[in-house]
């Protein structure tokens, strides 16, 4: 009853491991398939070379959310084309491959590596809000920027599917996904963290995260995510990984209803633990029940009718 069909694969459920939660070692993604019950799993976004990333303090909860400025650490792209073969070999999940880039150029680079290690689809990041002091403003802030990296992602992906990761900025969700589809995007994952936000230590008086600023993410940003979704259905005809403060099986059925095919859970995981993808999977089967309907297809994009 849960499963579900996304482009060219079949998920025993629509809950997919968002970028960046325990999605750096083949190990990590694998525990979240065989006891988190995730239907798929992303790994957390990688360019071409090693990044550190920002110094600690670097994630800070407060009462609605998480702010995130761990600043797009990772290992590079040989290590995470290790990682993402070995969980091929080991689990038979899904894996999405979220890249990211300096340039333009580098995200042609990046993906031309990252189709090697065969994933089942690749994700663009261009929308991270946490590294503006390093690279400027996201390049998902741009029409221009994002028709060009979508072109050139393609073009060096093979026939290996591409999602295009869009935050609620810029000149809209709606505009931006069109875009994306025109340039030809197989799909969209909408959305990133919000932001960047800050946060005061008043006994110090100064910003809490060593980058003064971070990605909102968590419960907080729920609402704007789950209009996004709504916006991105009506203007586009591909698929969407609904993704933004999802924690309970009732925030996952808003995104279903909105529009959305899967559902990302990211800082989920921080509130719910690991098993918060049966938990949620399980509350939309109970929700389909109580209902009447028989399959997610039925439901998906009821809020516009």
């Amino acid at each position: 009853m849960s499963q579900v069909k996304f482009l060219n694969l079949k998920l025993k459920n629509p809950t997919v491991l968002a970028s960046g939660i325990l999605g750096l070692t083949a190990s990590s993604m694998k525990r979240v398939v065989e006891f988190g019950g995730a239907g798929a799993v992303t790994t957390k976004s990688f360019n071409i070379e090693w990044r550190k990333g920002h110094k600690n303090p670097s994630i800070l909860p407060f009462r609605h959310g998480l702010l995130n400025a761990v600043g797009l650490s990772n290992p590079g792209i040989d290590e995470m084309v290790k990682e993402i073969r070995l969980f091929r070999r080991q689990c038979d999940a899904p894996i999405f491959a979220s890249v990211f880039g300096r340039t333009i150029d580098e995200f042609a680079e990046v993906t031309r590596l990252t189709v090697e290690a065969e994933p089942d689809l690749i994700e663009v990041n261009i929308s991270c809000p946490n590294v503006h002091s390093e690279f400027g403003q996201p390049f998902g802030n741009s029409c221009e920027d994002t028709a060009k990296i979508t072109e050139i992602v393609k073009k060096n992906a093979g026939d290996i599917p591409v999602s295009i990761k869009l935050g609620p900025h810029g000149p809209g969700v709606a505009r931006l996904a069109r875009v994306c589809e025109e340039h030809g995007a197989d799909a969209i994952t909408a959305i990133n963290t919000v932001g960047p936000g800050m946060l005061i230590d008043i006994e110090v008086r100064k910003p809490i995260l060593s980058n003064k600023t971070g990605g909102v993410s968590g419960p907080a940003i729920l609402p704007i995510a789950v209009k996004s979704v709504y916006e991105v259905y009506k203007a586009v005809n591909i698929p969407i990984i609904g993704t933004g403060g999802v924690t309970v099986p009732e925030d996952a059925v808003q995104m279903i209803l909105a529009g959305a095919t899967l559902i990302g859970i990211g800082t989920g995981v921080y509130y719910q633990g690991i098993d918060v993808f049966k938990k949620i999977e399980q509350g939309v089967r109970e929700y389909l029940d109580r209902h009447g309907f028989k399959s997610i297809e039925e439901i998906r994009g009821g809020a516009h009718e």
